[in-house]
């Protein structure tokens, strides 16, 4: 049995700058959907930026934050979230977004990812050698994106060609 998927949230998953919050306003306005940021949603909820929490309280903080902020913004309907690339990393948050609507993932290599986040201070985990962390990040989350309902590789590609991608899905 296909299950319907028009109507029903759009998670966007996948590596830091995969462009998901771009792909994802394409989307949502395509759809009349409410784009919802993952990590501009955690800073509202926190009162204070990813990185100061990160600073102060550390990854694990941020983590659960993170998680519940996923969980509360999926109780809502006519959504396209732009996650968090690091929501993966818990398999109750995975869970929670299959629940929460149809998950895409937004795929890269490394050398597309370093270049679109090169010299951005806003991005905690890529402090020192970017390439290598990039990387190894990459590496390490690689397997954690493969719940999505569909991939979609953005490597030399627009976003509204992306976007263009999702919807194609989406409504087929």
């Amino acid at each position: 049995m296909k299950l319907d998927k028009l109507g029903r949230n759009i998670i966007l998953i996948g590596m830091m700058g995969t462009g998901k919050s771009t792909v994802g306003r394409l989307v949502a306005d395509s759809l009349g959907y409410n784009l919802i940021d993952l990590d501009s949603e955690i800073e509202r909820m926190e009162g204070r930026t990813i990185s100061e929490m990160f600073e102060k309280d550390g990854e694990p903080y941020f983590r659960e934050a993170e998680s519940a902020a996923l969980r509360s913004v999926l109780l809502r309907d006519g959504i396209v979230l732009a996650s968090g690339g690091g929501a993966v990393l818990r398999s109750d948050n995975c869970d929670v977004m299959k629940r929460g609507g149809w998950v895409v993932a937004l795929t890269a290599d490394a050398a597309s990812i370093v270049e679109r986040v090169r010299g951005d201070a806003n991005r905690p985990l890529l402090a020192g050698d970017v390439e290598e962390r990039v990387r190894r990040i990459l590496d390490e989350r690689k397997d954690k994106y493969r719940f999505a309902d569909v991939m979609v590789d953005t490597v030399g590609r627009s976003a509204d060609e992306v976007a263009a991608d999702i919807l194609t899905h989406y409504r087929g």
